[in-house]
């Protein structure tokens, strides 16, 4: 029982992909934000079982693809950290934003507050 408790709260302060954009938009150079805790290429497996609810899964890979995205236009760094055995922290670490990369990221963040 405690377990479950412990982690549905960690379920539901996990950051989505609207939150990493939101970051994306905010960070200074050099903050970083941890993405996801866990073991990436397993949790989103469709494998059965599944580590995640679908619910979960599909929105770890959106958020997988935007971070990826922004690591190769230049918006930030990332890093995989070593936890434990199949525990990492997979990490984003904000770029110094360029007049370019400024105009990528309000592309994301407009239509979402309109």
């Amino acid at each position: 029982m405690v377990e479950d408790l412990t982690a549905a709260r960690q379920q539901a302060s996990l950051p989505n992909e609207d939150l990493l954009c939101a970051w994306l938009d905010a960070a200074e150079a050099g903050e970083r934000l941890e993405y996801h805790r866990g073991f990436l290429a397993r949790d989103v497996d469709t494998a059965k079982p599944q580590r995640l609810p679908e619910w979960r899964r599909q929105s770890l890979m959106r958020l997988a693809a935007r971070a990826r995205w922004a690591a190769e236009n230049g918006v930030v760094h990332l890093v995989q950290i070593r936890r434990g055995a199949g525990d990492f922290s997979y990490v984003a670490i904000a770029r110094p934003k360029s007049r370019k990369v400024r105009s990528m990221i309000a592309a994301l963040t407009l239509p979402q507050a309109a």
